[in-house]
């Protein structure tokens, strides 16, 4: 059991934009075929451009209010808003994007690898100069 204080937060990976903070609380997101649990943390404002995985992710927004969209251009106008409590399933290969609202914890689980790919390439965060 990890209790939310005992979280241990960490730098979000180079494939998100920078601000968002990682905590792994089970397995390795980065093992193929094994399962995994990640919390992300994200500020008040942060966008993720649209983007896809090569696996399932599944998506519980443990604190704040996320905004998902599906799509391959970012439009706020698309975007669901899931406050606190909401589950969403992106199918391996759906192209979508996010945005917390507020301050916002979302947990993600599902079978590794947990790989993001941008629909963009100038929007992935490990090309940026």
């Amino acid at each position: 059991m990890i209790a939310p204080a005992e979280v241990k937060w960490g730098p979000g990976p180079p494939s998100l934009p920078p601000g968002a903070q990682l905590a792994v609380l089970s397995g390795d997101p980065g093992k193929v075929g094994g399962a995994f649990t990640i919390r992300a943390k994200f500020p008040a404002g942060y966008k993720v451009p649209p983007h896809w995985h090569p696996t399932d992710e599944n998506v519980v927004v443990v604190s704040g209010t996320m905004m998902f969209g599906q799509g391959t251009s970012f439009d706020e106008a698309v975007m669901h808003e899931s406050p606190t409590g909401t589950f969403a399933l992106m199918p391996r290969g759906m192209r979508h994007f996010a945005m917390a609202k507020e301050e916002s914890v979302v947990q993600i689980y599902g079978t590794g690898p947990f790989a993001i790919n941008y629909v963009n390439p100038a929007d992935d965060p490990r090309k940026a100069k």
